[in-house]
């Protein structure tokens, strides 16, 4: 294919969809790629997140690039340094690492409607311009911090799960673990026997189901390499589990009626591990299942059976310098592990985007973020997002939905390759599929389902898609130059 050297493309983010994209933009031939990285290395989430056991939660034969299979993988599920050798292989397959400057966050970008480009500026005072602006930057990546009174106090370690503390040995220590979700039931298992005393601090429970996990054979990894149809037909396996049977229960009355039945039995099973009928009792959520996202673990609960280890659900009221304390009383400890997830609302925060009338996206979201498909928003002409508001999954895997959204921005690009100077979603457009989205979500189990939780901006589910990951992949096939002006 045809070298194009229009348009200037500038990426935001260098994790699974900003590399996915500018690999793709690369094979339908345009050259002009810039990709903004703050960090000194590629892989967003998966560079960041190093705490102990920290893995994905969708298999792995479904969290990769469709073109571009592992046959490697060493377990279904698998482990944060895999996932991360795995994107870094591909920039380096597809040369995408040279089209990558690291150490550069967006600040601000702003649209110049007589050039009919991006203005973008870096924090250490470097300019760019683009005719196409892609924000890359993904829903979980700015770890949310819980305003504890008098956490800066603190005369112990405090840091956040995401950024986690390698230098600061555990052995010995009293830690409190602020969060139970999914990173804490990852990591309090492997640090369970080096700490003197741990004390889980739970807001509210959570489903947890026992994860089906197992490590690959050598026989199965070579057939992989030698029959590549297998893979394909193994992913096709697991994609359709999660279509057909995973998603109607959180979308439908009828599937939400027979995912209350199925995964109350697989979570009470699990949760038999624990021995103390008491604290069975405390871990058993009062919402629907599948309200907050159901985790996997073989191994959590039965943590909460060691004797150095205590789960504690009495909401946190004050920090002082060597104790965590709530209303029943103070918890000495000497280190605070803060586990309590991340900003999933602040889609391109801190970087500031500025469109032609001077309208900032940040001010222009302040009701709840909202853009067409998750992707386009109107006032902010040839700017794209990836993972934006409600392409989130409640089941599945991020990756097929990212997939989506890149073939949408390709054809995007060609059409301003073709000639076109500006791309901007009509008005209505967006109002008429926001109000379809959120209707549809009204009645999710995600809305109504009794829970508080991150998919929720206020009354608003900002996050999730309402309905299937097929019908998303066929609503955005097809570039509508109509839906724009």
């Amino acid at each position: 294919m045809g070298q194009r050297a229009r348009p200037a493309i500038a990426i935001v983010g260098s994790g699974f969809s900003g590399i996915g994209l500018a690999i793709r933009l690369k094979q339908a031939g345009f050259t002009d790629i810039t990709m903004f990285e703050q960090a000194e290395n590629l892989g967003g989430v998966w560079r960041d997140n190093t705490y102990p056991g920290a893995a994905c939660d969708a298999p792995a034969l479904l969290y990769s690039y469709s073109f571009a299979p592992n046959p490697d993988w060493s377990r279904r599920f698998a482990e944060q340094p895999e996932i991360l050798d795995y994107l870094r292989s591909c920039a380096i397959r597809y040369g995408i690492t040279e089209h990558i400057v690291y150490g550069a966050e967006v600040t601000e970008a702003d649209f110049d409607a007589e050039a009919g480009v991006w203005r973008i500026r870096t924090r250490d005072g470097r300019a760019f311009a683009a005719d196409l602006l892609v924000s890359a930057c993904g829903q979980l990546r700015r770890p949310a911090r819980p305003a504890l009174p008098g956490l800066g106090s603190f005369a112990g370690a405090v840091f956040h799960s995401a950024e986690w503390d390698h230098a600061h040995d555990l052995r010995g220590r009293s830690v409190a673990v602020v969060g139970n979700g999914a990173s804490a039931i990852q990591f309090v298992p492997l640090i369970a026997s080096d700490v003197a005393r741990m004390h889980v601090f739970q807001r509210s429970p959570h489903w947890i189901s026992v994860k089906p996990d197992r490590r690959y054979p050598r026989l199965r990894r070579l057939l992989n390499r030698r029959v590549p149809g297998l893979q394909k037909l193994a992913r096709l396996a697991v994609f359709v589990w999660f279509e057909l049977l995973l998603n109607p229960a959180l979308v439908t009355s009828k599937g939400r009626r027979l995912l209350s039945v199925h995964i109350g039995l697989l979570c009470r099973l699990a949760l038999r591990r624990v021995r103390d009928p008491a604290l069975r009792r405390r871990l058993r959520p009062d919402y629907e299942p599948g309200c907050k996202r159901i985790l996997t673990s073989n191994d959590y609960y039965r943590t909460l059976n060691r004797p150095n280890v205590a789960l504690v659900d009495d909401p946190i009221v004050a920090v002082h310098p060597h104790a965590v304390v709530t209303a029943r009383g103070e918890y000495p400890v000497d280190t605070i592990i803060l586990a309590t997830g991340f900003r999933s609302h602040d889609f391109v925060a801190p970087m500031r985007v500025i469109g032609p009338d001077g309208r900032e996206l940040g001010e222009e979201w302040r009701n709840g973020a909202r853009a067409y498909l998750g992707i386009a928003v109107s006032g902010f002409p040839n700017f794209f997002l990836m993972y934006g508001p409600n392409t989130n999954v409640g089941s599945g895997s991020i990756v097929h939905m990212l997939e989506s959204q890149i073939a949408y921005i390709v054809q995007a690009a060609q059409a301003l390759a073709s000639g076109i100077r500006t791309l901007d979603v009509r008005k209505d457009v967006l109002d008429r599929f926001d109000e379809q989205t959120q209707k549809r979500l009204s009645t999710t189990v995600w809305n109504t389902g009794g829970c508080d939780s991150w998919y929720l901006d206020g009354r608003r589910n900002t996050n999730n898609w309402p309905g299937y990951m097929i019908e998303y992949r066929l609503r955005t096939r097809r570039f509508q130059l109509t839906d724009y002006t």
